[in-house]
């Protein structure tokens, strides 16, 4: 086990790293005590932990249904996180076609379907239908295993909700897109999600405040997936030639770190290009140049602590070379080469910059 930021990896599963939040132990304490509140037995906070140790892991199945989906077209899923309100599957991008993103989005739910038909299947067969008593507690409405179901067929309907991030809000998106383009139907899909998320937080005031943090959580993720798409739109087309920084230094494998420091220290750059001759053969990143100076001192080698480097062409639009940056967050810039030979390289933040300088002028 290994913490990366505010997660913890569990390992690896199906080629695809499993996280955990550091908040969703919390969860946890919160099931415990609503149990002990609805019931005043260990026998209950023991059902609900339990309970919620097998949803969780129905959450699992789910978001490994969304990633060896995408698996199938060629998108790899940079890792699943379990949090206090659900999991995450990070893929490295959203399919472009829209029957693919539908294709993706519904086999999240479609887990969660076939769970509940299971275990509908088994109750039937061992005749574990258990009727629900109204008086019961609220929390234990039935049977463990009929709760399990109840609860998948809850996953499948709220992750159908038409607004973004869920499930159906993806599905709506890629529906529409099939008519009015890709732009055109994120926006759409995106005032879509934020009225019902209005609707939740109205609903949530008057009623179950869970409401709102689901509010909130479609408001933020209609924002962010319109605003992406906004972006890429704008990026499309633009070759890396426009946006590329040409003011810039390299080193050679051969360069000592001391170089590296000295072109840091004089200057604002803080990654190079290393080249062998007329060739690009990595790149050196700040990172990567402090881990050397720590294990081997100003005289060790760029070569010894340099990484592969990421190139395009120069005739590649900037939305290609975003999408790459993204895919590969180690990558601190791309190299952009014209017949071989490089030219200039582009980061994020100049990306950004190019968007700024773009809006500003749009603005005149």
């Amino acid at each position: 086990m290994q913490w990366s930021g505010w997660s913890l990896s569990l390992g690896r599963l199906a080629g695809i790293e499993l996280r955990v939040h550091a908040t969703f132990p919390l969860l946890f304490l919160w099931v415990g005590f609503i149990y002990w509140v609805q019931t005043g037995t260990l026998a209950g906070v023991a059902f609900g932990l339990a309970f919620i140790a097998v949803l969780f892991l129905c959450v699992v199945l789910h978001e490994y249904g969304h990633a060896l989906t995408a698996r199938r077209y060629g998108i790899g899923t940079r890792h699943i996180t379990l949090l206090p309100i659900g999991g995450l599957a990070m893929l490295e991008r959203m399919p472009k076609e829209p029957w693919q993103e539908i294709i993706v989005a519904l086999m999240g739910p479609a887990v969660n379907v076939a769970i509940a038909l299971g275990l509908a299947l088994l109750l039937t067969l061992t005749g574990g239908w258990t009727p629900i008593d109204p008086e019961a507690p609220l929390m234990m409405p039935a049977s463990f295993l009929q709760a399990v179901l109840i609860a998948n067929i809850f996953l499948v309907v709220f992750n159908m909700i038409p607004a973004f991030p869920m499930d159906g809000g993806r599905v709506l998106r890629a529906a529409l897109s099939l008519s009015m383009g890709r732009v055109g139907a994120t926006a759409l899909a995106a005032r879509i999600g934020q009225t019902l998320a209005l609707g939740f937080g109205v609903l949530g005031l008057f009623g179950n405040p869970f409401l709102i943090l689901i509010a909130v959580f479609i408001w933020i993720g209609a924002a962010s997936e319109a605003s992406a798409t906004e972006i890429e739109t704008q990026l499309h087309r633009k070759p890396a030639s426009r946006a590329m920084i040409t003011d810039f230094r390299v080193l050679s494998p051969d360069s000592r770190l001391s170089r590296a420091v000295n072109l840091t220290l004089g200057g604002k750059q803080k990654d190079f290009p290393v080249m062998d001759g007329p060739r690009v053969v990595g790149v050196a990143s700040h990172a990567a140049i402090l881990r050397g100076l720590r294990d081997h001192g100003l005289e060790g080698r760029v070569g010894d602590i340099m990484s592969a480097p990421l190139t395009a062409d120069s005739s590649d639009d900037l939305a290609t070379l975003l999408e790459a940056l993204q895919q590969t967050p180690e990558a601190q810039f791309v190299c952009i080469l014209h017949r071989g030979e490089l030219i200039g390289v582009i980061d994020m933040e100049n990306i950004t910059e190019y968007l700024r300088i773009q809006s500003a002028l749009q603005d005149r």
